[in-house]
């Protein structure tokens, strides 16, 4: 019992000390200092060999200029203790009081003292550091690294070189970290990406690349090949970085998947080439069919990319290669559902697309491929417009696979398909349940579509223009892009100065882009920018017509004060982070 009242007491008396701490670095952090120093001066009375209350008490004297109170409680402090960060907060007091010749004194002692004893030179350099006397806290950390080999105060180094601005020394102690830490590799890499652009020709990344190919040239361990292909992908050089994995693959050929992420980035950034020489490298270097069938997959997304009408006869013809060669089975459901959308938005052969995914349907498959199945084939139904047959299989997936991501997909398509239908009132309360969508794509797609709508039933009883758009949006679904333009058209012409100009302003632009009439897109955009400035599509006016001018009109100087009306207009806009980045990259920052 006594044990345990004692227990009680002690964890008391702990948690009472840390109240106080809380409620004195609040009060400093308010600035009220005055209350500050009384709550300190409680716990440095009661615990005198705490030096962070030491450390405190002193900064709050400084911070209400009482320099000499802070030097008699320092004073104090070094004649019962041998620590030689007191002589770098000592000589801080003086520098704070004028006093630059002593306060030089005290640090020198200070940097002695590492002389004498290597483990003094962590604190005495965190003391340094923290009072920005970063010259002197470098020497700091590199006589404990010289007296002690087994202290690494490379990061710390690093760290301050950076903030010196010699960004070539940061690296070089980061990578020296790392060599002795490869667990850093990534922390590495994060702190890396503030400080290089996707120019490969900016200052930093040439300093970076030379670093590593030199560690290669010495070392070649596989941190270093990684790190290389990093900065590669960074600068979206991903054939240069497609070499550095296949060099990475032959140290391990356990597995593909960094290869097969690379090309997933080389597809997203559309660099066609270099995916399709990494796929080809995948089948020539994979026995694993499931590999292997991805990679078919891919290549022939790719070939369809750009592929002309007789060219899509011939990729129909390998894909029926594939299924002969694979059969058509569970483990090809992938590419079974690949090929059935290809049938429908690339042949436009919807009924053969459905026929063929319905077979799809009588394989043993498991619950979560059967719901991939059924999403793609309602998505044929509703390009045919069999909109009452396509819910149906939407309802499906979501009854039997609920809470999941496929069922959120679905109920967002319900309400798309309702949508497209002109019943606005049910989608409606479909898109409310998905606002709250674990998957923010879904959540934000909800959210759009949602806000379309009840900006516009309210405005007009009869839906009349809401109408025309989701038949122009089904259009653009159904890859009938002159049909939709057109419809669009008619939206801006009969319903000028509506609610939904804005809309389909944007929609009609983005077609603009898809068929390359990059002139008419650019009027669209300029268009909302100047009637619209203060409406949502805004940010996403400037965003894409900036896109549009810095790689479709190679004019990179308009499209910087577009990305740069969205940093310091639309700072809650989901395009921000990008838009500062490209703005830095079109500036020529050499720092991001």
């Amino acid at each position: 019992m006594k044990q345990f009242l004692l227990i009680i007491l002690l964890l008391s008396c702990v948690f009472g000390f840390s109240q106080n701490e809380q409620l004195a670095d609040n009060y400093f952090k308010r600035g009220e200092f005055e209350k500050a120093l009384i709550s300190y001066q409680k716990l440095y009375e009661k615990n005198q060999g705490n030096y962070k209350y030491i450390y405190k008490l002193v900064e709050t004297y400084q911070q209400l200029e009482q320099y000499d109170n802070a030097q008699i409680l320092l004073l104090q402090r070094i004649s019962k203790s041998n620590n030689p960060s007191l002589l770098v907060e000592l000589g801080y007091n003086y520098q704070l009081k004028g006093n630059l010749d002593i306060s030089e004194t005290y640090y020198t002692d200070a940097l002695i003292a590492i002389d004498e004893n290597p483990a003094f030179s962590y604190g005495v350099a965190k003391r340094l550091q923290d009072h920005s006397l970063l010259e002197k806290a470098i020497i700091a950390y590199k006589k404990g690294m010289a007296l002690n080999p087994k202290q690494n105060f490379n990061v710390q180094l690093a760290r301050i070189y950076g903030e010196l601005g010699n960004i070539e020394q940061m690296f070089s102690n980061y990578i020296d970290y790392i060599e002795s830490k490869p667990t850093y590799l990534n922390n590495g890499k994060r702190a890396f990406s503030d400080f290089i652009s996707e120019n490969s020709d900016n200052e930093n990344n040439v300093s970076l690349r030379k670093l590593l190919l030199k560690k290669i040239q010495a070392q070649p361990d596989q941190i270093w090949y990684d790190m290389l292909s990093w900065l590669y992908i960074q600068e979206k050089a991903y054939n240069k970085a497609f070499i550095q994995e296949k060099a990475l693959y032959k140290r391990n050929p356990e597995s593909l998947s960094r290869i097969t992420d690379l090309a997933l980035t080389a597809i997203n950034e559309k660099d066609y080439d270099t995916a399709n020489s990494i796929f080809n490298y995948i089948l020539e270097n994979s026995q694993d069919i499931e590999t292997r069938l991805t990679a078919h997959q891919y290549l022939l997304d790719i070939e369809i990319t750009n592929a002309s009408k007789k060219e899509l006869k011939d990729i129909q013809d390998k894909y029926q290669t594939l299924f002969k060669q694979y059969g058509t089975y569970e483990q090809t459901i992938a590419l079974q559902i690949a090929y059935g959308d290809f049938l429908a938005f690339n042949l436009h052969e919807p009924e053969n697309a459905s026929l063929f995914l319905k077979e799809s349907l009588e394989l043993e498959l498991s619950s979560f491929q059967e719901a991939t199945v059924k999403l793609k084939l309602g998505d044929i139904l509703v390009f045919q417009e069999k909109f009452n047959e396509a819910l149906i299989y939407y309802s499906q997936i979501q009854a039997n696979l609920k809470n999941s991501t496929i069922s959120q997909q679905a109920r967002y398509k319900v309400a798309k398909t309702s949508y497209y239908k002109g019943d606005f009132k049910w989608a409606e309360s479909q898109l409310k349940i998905l606002k709250s969508s674990t998957s923010q794509l879904i959540a934000n797609d909800a959210l759009d579509l949602k806000l379309l709508i009840s900006d516009n039933i309210q405005e007009d009883s009869l839906h009349t223009a809401l109408r025309l758009y989701s038949k122009a949006d089904l259009f653009a679904f159904q890859n009938k892009n002159e049909e939709a333009i057109s419809l669009l058209g008619k939206i801006l012409t009969e319903h000028k100065g509506e609610t939904i100009e804005d809309q389909a302003l944007f929609m009609q632009a983005k077609l603009f882009e898809n068929t390359k009439q990059f002139d008419k897109a650019v009027a669209n955009y300029e268009y909302i920018i100047a009637n619209y400035r203060d409406e949502i599509l805004a940010d996403d006016a400037h965003f894409y017509l900036a896109q549009l001018y810095q790689t479709q009109l190679g004019e990179p100087e308009k499209a910087k004060p577009l990305y740069e009306n969205i940093i310091f207009n639309h700072e809650d806009s989901i395009y921000f982070i990008e838009a500062r980045k490209r703005f830095r990259m079109l500036r020529g920052d050499a720092i991001n």
